[in-house]
């Protein structure tokens, strides 16, 4: 991997860093491409990977197959708010990725960047009306009342995997504070781009930085995607969980987090085959008055192994 390219100095005091790499709904990298398109930033440095680090396929076009272009890590600015935006277009995975972080990383000590910010999808058993619910993870303690004053919710467990959840760990490392928001998404559409949970991001940053973008553009992405959703929507519902998460996530009472009923269906697949694991089902259904609504499933499991 080469060293950075920098094509301009950046003069910025203290800027803050919103970085993405392309992951599940395309999540992360839908944030950082829209605001470099409309805060209008410059790009002032790349940094070059060795294409061959990134191929994983070929492109084939009419019979005839080719290599695809070479993938891009560019860094943008904006002078007001003072942001650097670094926007990479493929997963690296192993050291390569890891070496493109700290790289990503001491380009941001040398610019004295107070803080990162990265996104990622948090997919969940829901339909796509569902509004996206905004969950946190922060790499320092005291970030965790800054992310829920704006209305996040700490994330209560689990993992956040490629760059975008990398970066925390390795900007610890560095002194560096960061921040990955993460918008809930439907479930069954992963491998779909979601504008939707990218601007549900976009409004968080938003309003923690004090920028604001016109979202016009994006608004036309959710309802052209929301009608593919639609369509998608109907031919699963027959094996969608939505029927039975909807009702919950509507509790008036007492709403339960996406993050909870996805540790509730973990626990379900993990006691199908450990026994053992279903007293740690059961105390979480209790703990969220949820067993009548799971009994009969719940049940099962003993009916199974008899």
């Amino acid at each position: 991997m080469d060293d950075i390219r920098l094509y301009k100095n950046v003069d910025l005091v203290k800027p803050v860093m919103i970085a993405g790499w392309p992951g599940m709904g395309s999540v992360a990298l839908g944030v950082v491409d829209y605001l470099q398109k409309k805060l209008k930033a410059i790009k002032f440095a790349e940094i070059a990977v060795d294409p061959l680090t990134t191929l994983d396929s070929v492109v084939v076009e009419d019979g005839l197959a080719a290599l695809p272009p070479n993938t891009q890590n560019v860094f943008y600015y904006v002078r007001d708010p003072e942001l650097i935006i670094f926007k990479g277009e493929a997963q690296l995975p192993g050291r390569d990725g890891i070496e493109l972080l700290k790289k990503v990383l001491d380009l941001a000590v040398k610019l004295k960047v107070s803080r990162v910010y990265t996104g990622a999808a948090f997919p969940f058993p829901i339909s796509y009306k569902e509004v996206p619910q905004i969950y946190g993870a922060v790499n320092e303690k005291h970030l965790i009342d800054g992310i829920t004053s704006f209305g996040a919710h700490p994330m209560d467990g689990g993992h956040i995997s490629g760059l975008n959840g990398l970066l925390l760990g390795f900007a610890k490392k560095k002194g560096i504070e960061a921040i990955c928001l993460l918008a809930t998404m439907p479930q069954y559409a992963i491998s779909l781009p979601n504008p939707k949970a990218s601007g549900a991001i976009i409004d968080m940053l938003e309003r923690i930085l004090r920028f604001k973008v016109d979202m016009k553009e994006l608004d036309e992405h959710i309802r052209d995607m929301d009608e593919k959703m639609s369509m998608i929507e109907d031919k699963v519902k027959d094996v969608m969980v939505v029927e039975k998460a909807a009702p919950v996530l509507h509790n008036t009472e007492k709403k339960v987090p996406p993050y909870i009923m996805e540790r509730i269906e973990k626990l379900f697949r993990e006691a199908a085959s450990d026994k053992a694991k279903a007293i740690m089902l059961k105390k979480e259904l209790d703990r969220w008055d949820l067993y009548k609504s799971y009994e009969d499933r719940f049940l099962d499991l003993f009916k199974n192994s008899q």
